[in-house]
């Protein structure tokens, strides 16, 4: 029986896996933003400068920073670096990413966020056993088809500033069932699209499908 509990514990872990992209984005702002409800006082966003390591057992706001990689490398770990433990729930942890969306493509980034979440009723089995999600990243690079896609794109198709990075790293997933912690890994693939305009902060732009990088 503990060895069908460990494996029951396990297949939940895994079954909250991330969904394709999808178009349709009715009834997302709801699920980003959730309902309303009291949150604990706003904190500032990280710059590049801050050399300590941000906790993650809360949400934590996207790094303020004109760099494509940092930002990208933040992002990746606003987009996998959560805990059912905490008070937080799935909306705020979204909402972080929500929050540095570029403003034109801001209801096609939320949906790509909504995917790379657990939904809700899952996320409810996940809480049960107090599973907690981080990201190791390996290594944030500029894809060689972006190269190509700036040469062919239009004038004006792409945003002056857009920059595609494609991250890869190992997803962690552990849990508790009883007194057992059970843990599993995951290797993962995506590539971010941001905009860092100049000096100033970058934003986001949208996703790739989970392990469909941009190559």
């Amino acid at each position: 029986m503990q060895i069908f509990r460990r494996r029951r514990l396990a297949l939940a872990i895994v079954g909250a896996g991330i969904a394709l992209i999808v178009l349709a984005v009715i009834g997302l702002v709801g699920l980003v933003r959730g309902p309303a409800k009291a949150s604990p006082p706003a904190r500032p966003a990280p710059t590049a400068s801050a050399v300590a390591v941000v906790p993650t057992d809360q949400p934590q706001p996207i790094l303020e920073t004109s760099s494509p990689e940092l930002f990208a490398r933040s992002v990746a770990h606003a987009l996998f670096d959560w805990d059912t433990r905490q008070d937080a729930g799935l909306a705020d942890w979204a909402q972080v990413l929500v929050d540095v969306a570029d403003a034109e493509e801001a209801a096609a980034l939320a949906a790509d966020v909504r995917d790379y979440l657990p939904g809700a009723e899952m996320w409810q089995r996940l809480a049960s056993y107090g599973t907690r999600q981080w990201l190791d990243v390996e290594s944030v690079t500029v894809p060689a088809a972006w190269a190509t896609a700036l040469d062919q794109a239009a004038p004006g198709q792409i945003p002056l500033g857009a920059a595609a990075l494609t991250v890869v790293g190992t997803r962690h997933r552990a849990g508790t069932w009883d007194t057992d912690l059970v843990r599993t890994e995951r290797r993962v693939s995506f590539t971010v699209f941001v905009v860092c305009p100049g000096q100033e902060s970058c934003t986001l732009l949208r996703l790739s499908k989970l392990d469909h990088p941009l190559e």
